[in-house]
């Protein structure tokens, strides 16, 4: 089937691209008949054994390129396995069905776009214009803003549109009583404005999909008999319309099983607040009958350690298909993970700083080093002290480049030059600069347009053109129309990038942000515009630079690559990989969250498990595990207690310090041996060996305790004490926060 560029290389072993695949990869790569789900866990290869498992296709001449439909979650994940394909190949391959869930339905609704009301050329709205055009469709309902934001309405809207729901499919079970149960009227209103605009919001990409399908089935099979193979990365992220979307290319007429292998990680299945049902990959076997399993577990990245850590904590939950990670690196052990108890956050923002500045004098890199925590409120603390001792980092997951405002403006500016029909984008930009048109002039511009059927720009310039526009107003106005259409004949004549260039010009755009006296921050807006034409220079349409942010998301855009410590979420962090990581915060009511415990029950106290999972498995050589007696929360202290994830560490492989205030004050913690707290077995990187006791605090003792002063000990319970203070009554502490008052 497949012509001799792709004719395989063979070694005495077999084909050269398999070497180095260990028995259970090559499984995965070679099993190509039939459903496949391969169980990857963390660091096992998977990335690998994906883009090798497309080349054996090709190579085995089992399909064309344009037969294999890959599925990727983000844009990098896509452009990587690209690469590694070509790799292998020796040469670019063309006509790939490779991308996000996404671009994949952009690919195939620009086809057919005209089965759901649409032209080819639509517009993708981002969040920003989905909320500014959900804001005029619900002015007939008269809803306070503030009790019903809009944005809380675009959040339900979407997650009816990420379960596959038209507004005319909701049933009284599905519905809402928000907006005192007027959503989906809501809804249906905001679907009509987006037909009318040739556009549709990034929901409506899937959602669009899937409707042809079910209403053209034609159409469905021709997708069916295209794809002989089907491959998914990330199974396990999957929400219910993309579910939907791959259940209906899969199924095939014949009744035979579809040649689809999907890889991915149940215990990483971390996403549920985005709609992730893990569910999904738990009835893989149900939903494709004879289906081949294959597990990944031998990890090339963490230490036996880490490992041995991991797997014990992923082994209490219940819901998971079951494997057990198997160190692949054999030359050492590595260091014990240190769990460490401290005085309060604050203390534990200190410590961290610390010893990620004895690790950078000893010759590690500040890039080598993360910080991952459960909540974006953890940041400040952390923030501020590496800001103290000054060394260098960075927050992940921070206002994106496209997200800036001078972004946005610009292409705004660039979607009205190529889509006179865009009305959210010319709504933006007509004021900006400040042209003397006002929110009650683009009201009565905005009424004329509708009882003419025409878009604003189009009403606008017939005002302008019969003299319905006066004074100083015409004369901007009809500056600013003339240059929308000087950079449209720009366009055709000398690019998309020197039009992009001229209409910020000619339009005053430029020119505010130079004269602007005000603020600081205009000279780096202005470079942000200079660097967004290096990009749109990058691609050979402006369509095709509309088209690529639209789709860009979460982690596509490439980190700065200085040496900075990086902050993130552990949501955040799933994919990435670091020598060192600092787990802070383990503690209950923080990690687990008692937030999602209260909302969730135990599914979510084993999806905060594989948070835990995650955040271990993301370090190589070494992980330190701290958790606070105390913990500001906003404006509050609060008393904890470790996390229950920290009971369920193997203790042969971690060692416990506890962190007295008085080690705080004298900053010789790291200077000097580790003395394990709780009275359990600590090990060493040379053996197990025995804590010396500390002397147990009796029942009635008097106790001082470094912010509640004084109180009597009233209740124990192992390491747990009660006390009732003299000032604030009674409190939970552990033993090692507290002294013995003689």
């Amino acid at each position: 089937m497949v012509d001799d560029l792709f004719s395989p290389r063979f070694s005495p072993s077999g084909p050269d691209y398999l070497e180095g695949l260990n028995t259970e990869q090559r499984l995965a790569v070679e099993t190509t008949q039939g459903p496949l789900l391969i169980l990857a866990g963390a660091g096992t290869g998977k990335t690998r054994v994906l883009t090798t498992r497309f080349a054996h296709i090709l190579l085995q001449q089992l399909a064309w390129p344009e037969q294999i439909l890959a599925v990727t979650f983000t844009n990098k994940a896509a452009r990587e396995m690209r690469e590694r394909i070509s790799a292998i190949l020796d040469r670019p391959v063309e006509n790939l069905w490779l991308g996000t869930f996404h671009s994949l339905c952009v690919r195939m609704l620009r086809q057919h776009a005209a089965l759901i009301g649409l032209e080819r050329n639509f517009t993708i709205l981002d969040t920003d214009d989905q909320i500014r055009l959900l804001k005029q469709v619900m002015e007939p309902w008269r809803l306070d803003p503030k009790r019903y934001p809009p944005a809380r309405i675009m959040h339900q809207i979407q997650l009816w549109k990420d379960r596959a729901l038209l507004p005319d499919a909701i049933t009284p079970a599905q519905d809402t009583e928000l907006a005192n149960g007027q959503v989906r009227a809501i809804y249906a209103a905001y679907q009509a404005r987006l037909k009318e605009l040739n556009a549709c919001d990034f929901g409506d990409l899937m959602l669009h999909m899937v409707t042809i399908f079910r209403q053209h089935p034609e159409v469905l099979e021709r997708y069916q008999s295209r794809f002989r193979y089907i491959l998914v990365d990330e199974y396990q992220d999957t929400n219910a319309i993309q579910y939907l979307w791959l259940r209906l290319l899969a199924r095939r007429k014949d009744g035979q099983p579809a040649n689809i292998a999907c890889v991915g990680d149940d215990d990483q299945s971390i996403y549920s607040w985005r709609g992730a049902d893990i569910a999904n990959i738990l009835r893989f076997e149900k939903d494709f009958p004879g289906a081949t399993i294959i597990r990944l577990e031998k990890n090339y990245r963490s230490t036996p350690r880490i490992l041995s850590a991991a797997s014990q904590i992923i082994a209490h939950n219940e819901d998971r298909l079951g494997k057990t990670l198997q160190p692949g690196r054999t030359d050492v052990d590595g260091d014990p993970i240190e769990v460490i108890s401290t005085p309060d956050s604050d203390d534990e923002a200190r410590i961290v700083g610390a010893r990620i500045q004895t690790l950078h004098e000893q010759g590690h890199a500040y890039g080598s080093m993360a910080i991952l925590m459960r909540a974006g409120f953890q940041t400040r603390s952390f923030e501020d002290s590496l800001m103290r001792m000054g060394i260098p980092y960075q927050v992940i997951g921070g206002l994106r480049f496209y997200e800036r405002a001078e972004i946005r403006d610009a292409i705004a500016y660039m979607r009205a030059v190529l889509y006179p029909l865009d009305d959210l984008a010319f709504e933006r930009i007509v004021n900006l600069p400040k042209r003397g048109f006002g929110n009650v002039a683009l009201s009565r511009l905005r009424l004329a347009a509708q009882e003419a059927g025409l878009s604003l720009q189009q009403t606008l310039q017939k005002q302008l053109d019969q003299g319905l526009v006066k004074g100083k107003n015409a004369a901007t106005l009809g500056e600013f129309m003339a240059a929308l259409s000087h950079a449209r004949e720009i366009t055709s004549k000398d690019g998309h990038v020197i039009a992009t260039e001229t209409i910020l010009e000619e339009s005053g755009y430029l020119t505010m942000w130079r004269d602007d006296p005000k603020t600081v921050e205009a000279a780096g807006r202005l470079d942000n515009i200079r660097e967004l034409l290096r990009a749109i220079g990058e691609f050979p349409t402006m369509d095709a630079f509309l088209e690529h942010i639209a789709l860009v998301m979460d982690g596509d855009m490439a980190q700065d690559e200085q040496d900075r410590v990086s902050l993130m979420t552990l949501h955040a962090a799933k994919g990435l990989e670091f020598p060192t990581v600092f787990l802070p915060g383990w503690e209950e009511g923080i990690f687990p969250s008692q937030r999602s415990l209260d909302e969730g029950g135990n599914q979510a106290l084993e999806e905060e498990r594989r948070l835990a999972y995650v955040g271990l498995t993301r370090a190589r050589e070494r992980a330190f595990i701290l958790h606070a007696a105390s913990r500001r929360i906003y404006a509050n202290w609060q008393d904890s207690l470790p996390s229950r994830f920290i009971d369920e560490l193997p203790e042969d492989q971690i060692v416990r310090h506890t962190v007295s205030q008085q080690a705080q004050r004298s900053g010789s913690f790291f200077n000097r041996s580790p003395r394990p707290s709780m009275n359990r077995p600590s090990s060493s990187r040379y053996g197990t060996k025995k804590a010396a006791p500390r002397p147990a605090i009796p029942l009635g003792a008097t106790i001082r305790h470094k912010r509640y002063g004084e109180g009597t000990v009233v209740a124990l319970d192992g390491e747990q004490l009660s006390v009732n203070f003299e000032d604030v009554g009674l409190k939970r502490i552990m033993a090692g926060f507290v002294e013995i008052v003689p």
